[in-house]
């Protein structure tokens, strides 16, 4: 017999062709050398299909033993590095079902009795990103608790707010950290809403229509921990709604970094100089020698590109596939595979820059001083003084106007131009007009006063353990 024949005999579907697949084509349509990181999953679900089909009488005892034995040495195999991953085999699960043969003869032949690789990858794609997300969920829980780390630490020190990047009014540093903290956290609910979508089980499914084998689908899901089974055959095997959601949450997580890594990016520079990065997150310029460049924060606002992309080239993927599965749908795994890549270096990363940052309280108190931060106070001032806020708004305006004239902060004005802009004005607009008595005033639930960010950041540890 020759190569080609023996080739020809070692894929699962070959009986039926006359002539065999060029290698161009092999190359084109094999999947093994990036799907052979479903192994675990794989190997899981079929000793879960095995010992069902033995429960139900389909599958010897004997075969059953057969397969577990022989998947342990193939375990053993992979992990030592020793596996032999062939092209011929075109993917993950025909390359491990080829070796159990191998291994067991008949036994390792009977393992595929009522399923497909249909709904056998859909299972294999859905156990190993469940794992994944449990991975993420953790590393979500780590840099929130080193931001909370980071706000603890500076819930006394001003920052200028920002809109428009227009300084704004004076909040909390760590109120500001704060922030973020409530966007990953919003990330981890919704990987774990993704991930009880995910953790439904398409084995059972077969090929799209079922299968006559009298299987126990219910008893295979929760030999894996799946939360249910998928309940329609030709949608189990097709869908890949999971891997999409999973991505658009993986794109929200990102653009929260990105916008964060944006922040860290414009206060490192000299222009700002509200914080410095520990320098194993910077690198130096090839000719200029006081550069200190933020790589990390720019490389993650990078990368939130390259997984916003896997989001569109997974949604284009699905939009004209009719039921049921289609060879399109092996392009499903480098995109999903690389945004949980990118998303776990990338929080990973973050969790130990967090912990890196050193504040420069004077340079963010200075900023807000300069930016008229506390005009608002002034004007709630008058407000209180009688003024309908919108003459009050104004009032505050001209005053403004003046400052900048003699170029001070609007507290450094004497009194009596300031009463010159409304007589109502008396010597305790100084306490209203400091930064920090505009700090401590917004003291409303979810405001930036120092007593609601440390019930927040009390609240946050409660929750994060």
């Amino acid at each position: 017999m020759s190569h080609n024949q023996l080739d020809q005999k070692s894929q699962a579907w070959s009986a039926l062709f006359s002539e065999p697949m060029s290698d161009l084509v092999k190359r084109y349509t094999s999947s093994v050398f990036f799907d052979k990181r479903l192994w675990q999953a794989d190997i899981a679900g079929s000793l879960a299909h095995a010992e069902m089909l033995a429960a139900q009488k389909v599958i010897s005892d004997a075969d059953l033993a057969s397969i577990q034995k022989g998947m342990a040495q193939i375990t053993a195999e992979i992990e030592a590095g020793q596996f032999d991953w062939k092209l011929d085999l075109e993917d993950v699960h025909l390359n491990i079902e080829a070796r159990l043969t191998q291994l067991v003869g008949d036994a390792g032949k009977r393992l595929h009795t009522g399923r497909s690789r249909n709904d056998q990858v859909a299972t294999d794609v859905r156990l190993w990103l469940r794992g994944e997300i449990d991975l993420i969920a953790g590393l979500l829980t780590d840099l929130q608790k080193a931001l909370v780390g980071i706000a603890e630490q500076n819930v006394d020190v001003i920052l200028p707010g920002f809109t428009h990047l227009q300084v704004a009014q004076p909040v909390s540093f760590g109120h500001h950290m704060l922030a973020y903290v409530e966007m990953f956290a919003r990330d981890a609910e919704r990987m774990a809403d993704v991930r009880r979508r995910t953790n439904r089980l398409p084995l059972g499914a077969a090929a799209l229509a079922g299968t006559s084998y009298p299987l126990d689908r219910e008893r295979v899901a929760k030999t894996l921990g799946m939360e249910g089974v998928c309940q329609n055959s030709l949608d189990a095997v097709s869908d890949r709604d999971f891997a999409i959601e999973f991505a658009a949450a993986a794109s929200l997580a990102m653009v929260h970094i990105s916008r964060f890594s944006e922040e860290l990016i414009l206060w490192m520079s000299q222009n700002f100089g509200f914080i410095r990065i520990a320098d194993r997150f910077t690198t130096g310029s090839s000719i200029m020698p006081q550069k200190k460049n933020p790589d990390v924060p720019e490389l993650a606002r990078g990368k939130t590109g390259r997984v916003v992309g896997h989001l569109m080239g997974l949604i284009t993927l699905m939009k004209g596939q009719p039921l049921a599965y289609n060879k399109d749908n092996q392009e499903d795994k480098e995109p999903l595979f690389d945004t949980v890549d990118t998303l776990k270096d990338t929080l990973r990363i973050f969790a130990e820059m967090v912990g890196g940052i050193t504040v420069v309280p004077a340079a963010m108190e200075q900023a807000a001083a300069r930016g008229y931060a506390t005009a608002t106070d002034l004007a709630d001032y008058l407000v209180k003084k009688g003024l309908p806020f919108r003459d009050a708004h104004e009032t505050v305006a001209h005053a403004v106007k003046a400052a900048q004239s003699h170029a001070c902060d609007l507290s450094e004005l004497p009194l009596t131009v300031l009463q010159g802009f409304h007589p109502a004005i008396e010597k305790d607009v100084f306490d209203v007009m400091s930064l920090r008595g505009s700090l401590e005033a917004r003291s409303t639930l979810g405001g930036t006063a120092p007593s609601q960010v440390k019930a927040q950041i009390a609240r946050h540890r409660a929750r994060l353990g």
